[in-house]
């Protein structure tokens, strides 16, 4: 049988396929196009996306697990509504969806809220399902690199309470050993769900901190302005987007990231290596600026 990713060429997906190559699993992928798709040989390329119920018919024909990935955007709660009525209406039993930490507890943001209406559908239709829970990707700061190392001043408003921020590789192989883990299983089992995080929860001072230190010098917080943060975004992504974003980081502040008690460990356990920290991270982009 096959593991069926969506999302496939994405940050995290690409990552998931690969893990899943090297492990021996039969992949399939749903892309929108795929003369743009380079996937691993013997990975099984579908055309289509989440809304073309033709393709997802036949994209599932075969496949025993589905790795649900969607992009935030305006319909992404039908998306996944509809693939995974597809996927059951198949026989598809076993499920690994990538969710949002506290989709529970940040209420008012609509891609949380959204992903949090999936999680509890997922529950309700009877999957056997692992429910990823990533915080804050740390590769998203790759975008704003060019305003630490310019301008000095690290711009993303992330307050005083923390993000348990995560590579996106790490998310890519949890996700892979979650779906062989659901695969191979000899009979469905319980839904669980897991936070992902990183080893360390950063504040913005933290951050700042970090990156002076790998630079070799003062690189400031540039505060907790979500106002501002809104109208940056909104001059490269659509308003209801940046709004969107905006939101979240207003729980940023006065929520955080927050791992839970023995996440880390958890994590650390299942992947028998230490989770990849953020002070690697800025380090890579300082060694090759």
């Amino acid at each position: 049988m096959t593991i069926l990713v969506t999302g496939a060429t994405g940050n995290v997906g690409r990552h998931v396929v690969d893990q899943l190559v090297k492990r021996g699993a039969n992949v399939r992928v749903l892309v929108r196009n795929p003369a743009k798709a380079d996937f691993p040989a013997g990975v099984d390329v579908v055309q289509g996306d989440l809304l073309d119920v033709d393709a997802l018919r036949g994209a599932f024909a075969g496949v025993s697990t589905l790795f649900l990935l969607n992009a935030v955007v305006p319909d992404e709660f039908t998306q996944a509504l509809v693939a995974l009525n597809v996927a059951r209406e198949a026989g598809v039993d076993r499920v690994v969806y990538l969710s949002v930490i506290h989709s529970d507890l940040y209420v008012n943001v609509p891609h949380f809220a959204g992903k949090f209406g999936v999680e509890r559908m997922i529950e309700r239709m009877g999957f056997s399902a692992t429910i990823l829970r990533p915080a804050y990707f740390m590769d998203n700061d790759v975008t704003i690199k060019d305003v630490v190392l310019g301008y000095g001043t690290y711009p993303m408003p992330i307050g005083a309470k923390g993000l348990a921020m995560i590579a996106v590789r790490d998310i890519g192989e949890i996700a892979a050993i979650e779906l062989i883990h659901r695969h191979n299983a000899t009979r469905p089992l319980p839904t669980e769900r897991i936070n992902l995080v990183g080893p360390d929860t950063l504040t913005g001072a933290d951050v700042a901190a970090i990156w002076s230190d790998v630079l070799q010098r003062p690189i400031a917080y540039g505060g907790d302005d979500t106002a501002g943060f809104e109208q940056n975004l909104r001059r490269f992504m659509p308003a209801w987007m940046a709004y969107d974003m905006r939101l979240m980081s207003e729980r940023f502040l006065t929520d955080g990231m927050v791992p839970a008690a023995g996440d880390v460990a958890r994590l650390t356990a299942l992947l028998g290596r230490p989770l990849r920290s953020y002070r690697d991270f800025a380090a890579g982009i300082a060694a090759a600026a």
